[in-house]
């Protein structure tokens, strides 16, 4: 009895497979011909038409120029995605900071807020009550540029059970077992439901991979230094997540057995010596606080300042983080075989100070197994990383799956 229903259904799952595979040729190969989509994708050119037609129905993809490949050398008329259609909104936690951003399909930035908070010791229902208020902003600004947010992602510190919707433990932030979903899903009752949520140091590894140099690295480690150090690993294109989804907390690897206690109930965690806190305090200056952090970037810029006119007490401060650093990732190095090390964060504007004392300490700590260590290179995308991540999120599940933007 069931016979029936199953030939529509499998009508409808290819149909929804034709469209992704069609949307995603048009978003590599862009611009593109109908007649070329159909060479790529194997369909009949009258499949392709009837599939971008719903596609362009619902807003990602457009009609543009002439341009050469039409068949027997004759112009066809170039496909593209649809840049003022569908958007992609990006949403991040962090310790002294929220973002938001929206990117559309094209993936431009079409608009991007921080706002500085110090989120340490602050209610979790405040933090996210906080969130859905730059969410609402990020929206309203995306529609007044025509813009139909498709849905929205969250990057947040800490260890995630995106399974049940809790953040088990966010040490910086003092969250236990916290209920993020259900909080977000009561702070955004106007916005479209976050698809997920993600560790901010995972999503800052998929932006590398989208949006940075990552693809061309093979397998890389992405290190995120703020206030925390996460690490983003990427193999095959993927994250690796670990068994509960907790890989890569490389801020609570211990490098200094009985040092100083560290938020986590450890003591001697890397982040103790080389997280944001840590490097200015042995630098001389004042830790993120509530009032400095209301100046973006100020405390690292003061840093900067000093790194730049050979201040020892500051180039001594980046030498030692650097150095615990890389004999951290060496260990990691020779677990996981990366293409490259990425500095991430605030190690990006910083990685021509603490970049020599890693690659150093890579080497000592790599002794003779490898003939040469990975090289260790600066995002360029620094602070924005994670948010973008987060953003690519939901421009990946729209190319991907574009059915579920259709109207039924």
């Amino acid at each position: 009895m069931t016979k029936p229903r199953e030939g529509p259904l499998r009508h409808a799952t290819m149909r929804e497979r034709n469209l992704a595979v069609v949307l995603e040729q048009v978003v590599r190969c862009q611009p593109v011909t109908r007649a070329r989509l159909a060479e790529q994708t194997g369909f009949t050119k009258t499949t392709v038409s009837n599939l971008l037609a719903v596609l362009e129905g619902a807003g990602l993809v457009q009609d543009g120029a002439l341009v050469q490949g039409g068949e027997r050398g004759r112009p066809g008329i170039a496909v593209s995605v649809n840049g003022d259609g569908a958007a992609a909104l990006g949403l991040e936690i962090n310790v002294d900071y929220l973002a938001a951003c929206v990117l559309d399909l094209g993936r431009r930035t079409r608009y991007h807020q921080l706002v500085t908070f110090d989120n340490r010791g602050r209610a979790p229902e405040a933090v996210i009550s906080s969130l859905g208020r730059l969410a609402a902003e990020a929206v309203a600004a995306a529609a007044g540029q025509g813009l139909a947010v498709a849905g929205a992602t969250v990057a947040v510190p800490g260890l995630l059970d995106r399974e049940n919707g809790l953040v088990r433990r966010a040490p910086n932030l003092g969250w236990t077992d916290v209920p993020v979903s259900a909080l977000l899903r009561d702070a955004l009752p106007d916005l479209p439901i976050p698809d997920a949520h993600d560790n901010e140091a995972n999503l800052a590894a998929l932006a590398e991979l989208w949006f940075g140099d990552g693809a061309r690295h093979g397998g890389f480690i992405h290190v995120s230094g703020e206030i925390g150090i996460g690490a983003g690993i990427v193999m095959d294109g993927q994250v690796l997540r670990g068994t509960h989804g907790f890989a890569g907390e490389l801020g609570h690897l211990v490098v200094e057995p009985g040092g100083a206690p560290c938020t986590c109930g450890g003591r001697g965690c890397l982040e103790q010596i080389a997280g944001q806190d840590a490097i200015l305090r042995a630098a001389g200056l004042p830790a993120v606080t509530a009032t400095t952090a209301a100046k973006p970037d100020g405390p690292i810029r003061e840093l900067i300042d000093l790194l730049e006119r050979s201040d020892q007490r500051a180039l001594a401060a980046l030498d030692g983080a650097g150095r615990a650093l890389g004999a951290t990732l060496a260990s990691a190095v020779n677990l996981v075989d990366p293409g490259a090390i990425v500095l991430g964060g605030i190690f990006s504007p910083l990685a021509s100070w603490i970049g020599p004392a890693v690659e150093a300490a890579l080497g000592e700590g790599s002794g003779s197994l490898r003939t040469a260590v990975p090289p260790v290179v600066a995002s360029e995308l620094a602070g924005n990383a994670a948010v973008l991540g987060a953003a690519g999120v939901v421009i990946e599940r729209v190319i991907g799956h574009p059915a579920l933007l259709l109207s039924s």
